[in-house]
């Protein structure tokens, strides 16, 4: 069975990535089993999220709208 996470108002993709799995490096993944919610850059509460399995690697680069563009 696949956890969840259920949003209070105010979470974002980037830090509910960092809370509840450990890195905003899993942001995509984050985004990409919940597509349905991709409207959203603040959340409302109540929102159920599907969580990836945080035991695959992911990469270190930041999310696009993270990055720096020289």
């Amino acid at each position: 069975m696949r956890k969840t996470y259920t949003t209070i108002q105010g979470d974002m993709w980037d830090s509910i990535a960092f809370s509840q799995l450990g890195s905003e490096a899993y942001t995509d993944r984050l985004m990409n089993l919940n597509p349905q919610y991709l409207g959203y850059y603040t959340f409302p509460a109540g929102i159920v999220l599907k969580l990836p399995d945080p035991a695959e690697d992911v990469g270190d680069a930041l999310p696009p709208w993270k990055q720096v563009v020289g």
